[in-house]
């Protein structure tokens, strides 16, 4: 999955699980995962045609390079596979909500902006920006960068840059829960 240009984008390959192949090496096979920031296992299930599948979660950053074929997520998809999707996009925005998760879809350097269209994006709800730099920077997730991105077509202050601390997934609030607004 990955957030671009304010949508989140998901990429299904079909893989035929060969007898003495890893999971791992199925997913290779599968995706270029040289471009994935972060990598994890989901579940596996069975599909309508009665085949085992296996689902990853992979993050790949909106301005990386991605080999697959990236669609929008929408309800064209199968049903199994839409299954699959709503695990992962469950599983992407828990994860957000306790941990530095956000470093696997955003550029390396971003602007307070550009990062809280990444998060609305993945988490399907309006974020504010204040409000998700101060939580970021108070949990330590996100450090000021050097430079300034200059001030678009309308004019205003050159935005600040920041990066993320880390980009190894780490738990930055265990008892912490971003939830939509009511």
């Amino acid at each position: 999955m990955r957030a671009c240009d304010g949508r989140l984008e998901a990429s299904v390959e079909g893989v035929e699980r060969l007898r003495d192949e890893s999971l791992d090496a199925a997913l290779a096979r599968a995706v270029d995962v040289r471009f994935l920031a972060h990598v994890e296992q989901l579940e596996t299930r069975a599909r309508h045609d009665g085949t085992l599948a296996t689902a990853y979660l992979g993050l790949a950053r909106a301005d990386m390079p991605a080999a697959g074929d990236w669609r929008p997520v929408d309800s064209s998809w199968p049903a199994d596979e839409r299954a699959f999707v709503a695990a992962a996009q469950a599983r992407l925005r828990a994860k957000l909500s306790y941990t530095n998760l956000g470093f696997a879809l955003a550029p390396e350097l971003f602007t307070i902006s550009e990062l809280r269209e990444v998060y609305v994006a993945a988490l399907g709800y309006d974020v504010s920006a204040t409000n998700l730099q101060r939580v970021l920077v108070r949990r330590g997730a996100i450090v000021r960068a050097d430079g300034f991105r200059p001030p678009g077509r309308t004019g205003g202050r050159p935005a600040a840059l920041f990066r993320f601390a880390s980009d190894r997934l780490e738990v930055t609030d265990e008892f912490a829960a971003l939830r939509p607004p009511r």
